[in-house]
């Protein structure tokens, strides 16, 4: 159990059966009576945000979370299916689930699939991605109005901007926080 005191950003709780995380806090300390600890909690499922007021004596149960090493399969329709690497078995997490991170997701790729309870419920991505380039316009010498880059278009889809000397065919590493290229790799 924690109490109000164990309150900080990023800590995970249960409430009401549903996991939330704490996404701002902060303490306050009135004259008279209880310390106050105001926070902003986030539902992990839907999103929802609350904005609860708690006192010193206010006790709360961990969230039941597990994260597990997956490796994404595929996707259909508006499904994406992971593989436990351990035991073999397929989660499935929807289009709303794994949000941007369909940008970087390549057959065979490892991730970290966050389960509350026994309901796969979000994604963590590796920090770094490579991915191919299937689509580069050529860079004219003297096109500086961008800013010496170009758009480029990587196997999963995903747009982004790019030095010129990065061709079609080639082999980039994205920062999947950002969604920025990092640099060529040499093959």
């Amino acid at each position: 159990m924690y109490s109000a005191s164990d309150l900080r950003k990023g800590l995970k709780i249960q409430i009401d059966n549903e996991p939330y995380v704490v996404t701002e806090f902060q303490f306050s300390k009135p004259g008279k009576g209880q310390a106050l600890y105001r926070c902003k909690l986030k539902n992990m499922i839907t999103g929802v945000i609350l904005d609860p007021t708690y006192r010193s004596g206010d006790t709360f149960e961990p969230a039941d979370l597990e994260v597990r090493k997956m490796q994404y399969l595929y996707n259909q329709e508006n499904e994406f299916c992971f593989m436990d690497v351990e035991n073999y078995e397929q989660t499935f997490l929807s289009y709303k689930q794994v949000g941007d991170a369909k940008n970087y997701l390549t057959d065979n790729l490892e991730v970290d699939i966050l389960f509350f309870k026994v309901k796969a419920i979000g994604i963590t991505l590796p920090n770094f991605v490579d991915l191919n380039v299937t689509r580069a316009d050529p860079w004219v010498k003297g096109d500086s109005a961008t800013g010496d880059t170009k758009p480029v278009t990587t196997e999963t889809g995903y747009i982004l901007r790019v030095p010129p000397f990065v061709e079609e065919g080639g082999k980039i590493t994205i920062d999947t926080r950002t969604g920025e290229y990092v640099t060529r790799v040499k093959e």
